[in-house]
């Protein structure tokens, strides 16, 4: 793989409403650790030379820094966000050093993506200027009308998106440096929103996003799982 010098960006500013917790989640534990623990170390193993910067909101920060000095955390920086994610990840640009040539951004409750992914989408990204991770559905979908009926959807040409997603650093820049939109809903809205086109790649199974009760149960069974890989 070309040589790339990469920045990631993590974002964390969930609030922990979703899982019924006072505590956000990407604080709660999986597996004996702090979810934003295990993704930190995940993107410092696969990329030792990045610069791996977390934004929270700025009420988090402190006790981001308690909760991080009782585990065995990769290096990284940490930057105050914004309102929305956009501007969290607009700050997190901010604080990205200019000498990188690739930024990845990830959600900080995706603890399980593989090293094997972050390269594949790392390699995308080289190739192509970007690369967002997808995976096919495997439920049956259906669209909600607003009359109450509903109709199926070929699932086949829909993809569900995953992070990190990894772009040509001047191009991120220069996509963020626009006004906030609600259809902003990931960094490939807003790199299209000025006429780029993305590339996708192969994402993962277990490279879930952390939101509810039910997520937990799923992640305690994968972390379990890897684990008993190590062993």
């Amino acid at each position: 793989m070309e040589q790339r010098a990469i920045g990631v960006i993590i974002v964390a500013g969930g609030s922990g409403s979703r899982m019924g917790s006072a505590l956000p989640k990407q604080f709660a534990f999986v597996g004996g650790e702090p979810i934003l623990v295990r993704t930190i170390n995940n993107f410092a193993a696969a990329l030792p030379s990045a610069k791996i910067v977390v934004v929270l909101p700025g009420s988090q920060i402190d006790f981001w820094r308690n909760l991080s000095a009782r585990f065995r955390v990769a290096r990284h920086s940490i930057v105050e966000g914004g309102a929305e994610r956009f501007h969290s990840v607009s700050c997190g640009i901010a604080a990205m050093s200019d000498a990188v040539d690739l930024i990845a951004v990830q959600d900080g409750v995706r603890p399980f993506a593989s090293k094997e992914m972050i390269l594949r989408a790392v390699e995308c990204a080289v190739q192509n200027g970007s690369a967002i991770p997808v995976v096919v559905p495997v439920d049956s979908l259906r669209v909600a009308n607003t009359d109450g009926s509903s109709a199926p959807i070929d699932r086949s040409t829909l993809r569900a998106v995953q992070t990190p997603q990894i772009f040509d650093a001047a191009t991120l820049r220069a996509a963020y440096d626009t006004p906030y939109l609600p259809s902003f809903t990931d960094d490939a809205s807003v790199v299209e929103h000025m006429g780029v086109a993305v590339t996708l790649c192969e994402g993962e199974r277990n490279n879930i996003k952390i939101t509810t009760p039910e997520d937990m149960t799923i992640a305690e069974a994968i972390a379990l799982a890897l684990k008993e890989k190590e062993r």
